[in-house]
């Protein structure tokens, strides 16, 4: 061996040759080509699955037209929509009804003291076969602990209240035990003169200024009604009183009174004279929700602020006509009124718990084919008695139904087009609180996605039918009520026996965060009672079961009509509507004449000019959606076309009630989002249109009212520019 021959040699070798030149770019060629067609067949599957699918719906009826489109027979996810709208309407039962309403009125179910009911909820509607779940939230709320009303001469004990109910044998709900008291009042002990204050409006206490009445210091006696009872406690206290008490009068109790010759409940219609009237006295048209949490959810470990920013600090007692009465001689229906100051003095005392406590919102969820097009449904449960047969859970009897229609249609393999979500809320006696800080949890999301929220708080409690809702959504209203039949003539229907009045959104339910705060179109609605109606009882359930009919239709209807079945051009006419009032209260204000409207009614005219556009084209691509299944498969890409464009067309519709959001919110209340609706300033129940501009004129501020023109102005075109 010769050892300089190396260990290792160094060979020189060239890579060798490929078979196939390009094989790298063949590869990705493959692949690219591959991931194409995957993708192509999934944008065919799904148009043709929801487009095809789901074409067995109402149609689309344009603004003041007479046309709809066809109706067809195909099957959609599992039932036609006429084996749909038949399921939902006769599942509803009234002995069903009966059994929901009995279960929840059988019991104190005061908020955040009603986990039992929460579970039970829940337990019932998963046995319908809804997913639910309770969401909750840590929330500051008052409880009574002890209260006196007593009326003094010198120092003396002229009269002591009783501040009790009378315990009714025939009325099982009739408990003892629950105080009577006024959510979030201010707990303190003050003695002073009365006066009374009428209704306690803004209204009234100006005339007693004017008059030259003496309010500071004293102690406000007020009648219950014309606005809400919060409010009374706020001008009350910015005019330095120190306690207010209250009382529900013969005056609003229409023609069911004893002075016209009825008896008291139970043995008759008319008020029982010892009844109270509880309540909250949050400054409702200020902050509903957690006063401590104001636009974010009442989770363990947020920070909170102080809750008098909209809550009293002087205190508050509900009394009953009974004790008014003790005092007092018969005049106008049993009631004798007399403004004072009185010579004797009143001592009011109440003392409170205020806590942070969980409430539970009750959440189940149908998933739909489109998981952002969603219909939120809800009532409250709470109520501050045992009862509560009409408000709320006369709702609650009719959600439950409601829900039970919707399982099964689901057992017969029926899957929504939308997604559908069902809610019973707690704490809205106390300020609309459980459904406020859901919508504030989930903002985001219900942002991008909600299409429209249902509401039912008294669903029955007298013949009146009662509406308030968003226009978008008064044709669909008038379209659904002339299909279900009237409880009052069963070969009628609701709308032959409705006058068709449509309110304006205020407050006072847990529509309000979707409305106002989040733009969400909402409907409030049931039967109410009237001047001539006992406000209780419904014999035979009829109501009920209408009621169940009625929201269930309104449900499936959004869920499964393929263009969202909102009219835009209702909503552009309602405008006009709404700003010939504003012009109204202008022409009374003392800068009215110095204020131009020719801009607002420049941009709703060419907003009404472009909703009318877009409504006639929604009516053409729906008759285009309800011909897609004539489209042979070898032609995809025109339903997949075709898909995209109800999409868009969808997006715009759904997201139109969120053109008109202001995100600065009202001046001094700026939770409220929405520049079209709002609670009244010093109403809190009823509505207002145009609120910003409606104050700026009530408070003869020209540079404000112009300022809110400019906004409301702007929000206007952008929602034209959102349909074009």
């Amino acid at each position: 061996m010769n050892e300089r021959t190396p260990l290792i040699q160094t060979v020189v070798v060239t890579r060798p040759q490929r078979r196939f030149p390009h094989s790298t770019f063949r590869r990705f060629c493959t692949i690219a080509l591959f991931s194409c067609l995957t993708l192509a067949v999934i944008g065919l599957l799904i148009p043709w699955t929801i487009v095809t699918g789901h074409r067995n719906h109402p149609g689309r009826r344009p603004h003041h037209g007479n046309s709809s489109r066809p109706q067809l027979d195909s099957q959609t996810a599992g039932l036609s929509f006429a084996d749909l709208k038949d399921i939902i309407v006769t599942t509803p039962d009234p002995e069903q009804a009966r059994k929901w309403s009995k279960y929840y009125t059988s019991g104190p179910h005061l908020a955040g003291k009603n986990l039992t009911q929460a579970l039970w909820t829940r337990e019932r509607w998963q046995e319908f076969g809804i997913n639910s779940e309770i969401a909750t939230y840590e929330t500051y709320l008052t409880y009574p602990l002890d209260h006196r009303l007593a009326l003094l001469d010198g120092d003396k004990v002229a009269y002591e209240c009783s501040l009790k109910e009378d315990v009714l044998d025939e009325d099982p709900t009739a408990h003892p035990d629950i105080p009577t008291f006024h959510g979030y009042s201010a707990s303190g002990n003050v003695t002073g003169q009365y006066v009374y204050v009428n209704f306690g409006t803004v209204y009234d206490f100006d005339d007693l200024v004017k008059a030259g009445i003496e309010l500071k210091g004293k102690i406000a006696l007020a009648k219950y009604g014309r606005v809400f009872r919060g409010l009374k406690v706020k001008r009350a206290q910015e005019l330095g009183m120190i306690g207010v008490v209250m009382y529900d009068d013969p005056q609003m109790d229409g023609e069911m009174t004893e002075a016209n010759g009825h008896k008291p409940y139970p043995a008759g219609p008319a008020r029982n004279p010892s009844s109270v009237q509880r309540g909250s006295v949050q400054f409702l048209s200020s902050l509903p929700g957690d006063p401590t949490t104001p636009g974010y959810p009442s989770k363990p470990g947020v920070p909170r602020v102080d809750p008098h920013l909209s809550t009293p600090q002087i205190p508050s007692l509900p009394i009953s006509l009974q004790q008014i009465l003790a005092r007092r001689r018969p005049s106008y229906k049993g009631v004798d009124y007399n403004i004072g100051p009185s010579n004797l003095t009143l001592n009011l005392y109440n003392q409170q718990e205020y806590i942070i406590t969980p409430l539970w919102n009750v959440i189940g969820i149908v998933n739909g084919s489109i998981p952002d097009e969603v219909i939120v449904v809800g009532n409250h449960r709470d109520a501050w008695i045992a009862g509560g047969a009409g408000d709320p859970n006369s709702g609650s009897a009719v959600l439950n139904e409601v829900i039970r229609s919707i399982g099964a249609a689901l057992s017969l393999g029926w899957k929504p087009l939308r997604t559908i979500v069902f809610a019973s809320w707690d704490g809205e006696e106390y300020g609309l609180v459980g459904s406020t800080e859901w919508v504030e949890e989930f903002l985001p999301w219900l942002s991008a996605s909600a299409i429209a929220y249902l509401n039912v708080d008294v669903g029955a409690r007298g013949d009146r039918f009662d509406v308030a809702a968003s226009p978008l959504l008064n044709t669909l209203i008038y379209n659904a009520t002339s299909s279900i039949t009237s409880p009052l003539n069963h070969s009628r229907s609701i709308r032959d026996t409705w006058d068709g009045a449509i309110r304006t959104m205020g407050s006072g339910s847990d529509f309000t965060a979707f409305q106002d705060f989040a733009g969400i179109a909402s409907i409030d609605f049931g039967y109410a009672n009237g001047p001539e109606d006992p406000g209780f009882g419904d014999p035979g359930w009829k109501h009920h079961t209408t009621m169940a009919q009625l929201l269930g239709l309104f449900t499936i209807t959004l869920s499964e009509t393929p263009i969202i079945p909102l009219n835009v051009t209702d909503y552009a006419f309602a405008l006009e509507k709404y700003l010939a009032s504003v012009k109204k209260s202008a022409s009374t204000s003392s800068i009215g004449h110095k204020f131009s409207f020719k801009s607002l009614d420049k941009a709703i005219t060419a907003f009404q000019s472009t909703a009318e556009k877009f409504d006639a084209y929604a009516v053409e691509l729906a008759g285009r959606v309800a011909e897609a299944g004539d489209i042979p498969w070898w032609k995809f890409w025109k339903k997949v076309k075709l898909y995209y464009e109800v999409r868009k067309a969808n997006s715009k519709i759904k997201l139109l009630e969120r053109r008109f959001l202001y995100v600065k919110g009202l001046d001094e209340r700026n939770w409220f989002k929405h520049v079209i609706f709002a609670p009244g300033r010093w109403t809190g129940y009823a509505g207002a249109t145009f609120p910003g501009l409606v104050e700026s004129f009530e408070d003869g501020d020209l540079k404000n009212a112009r300022k809110w023109a400019e906004i409301i102005e702007a929000t206007i075109k952008a929602a034209q520019t959102s349909l074009e």
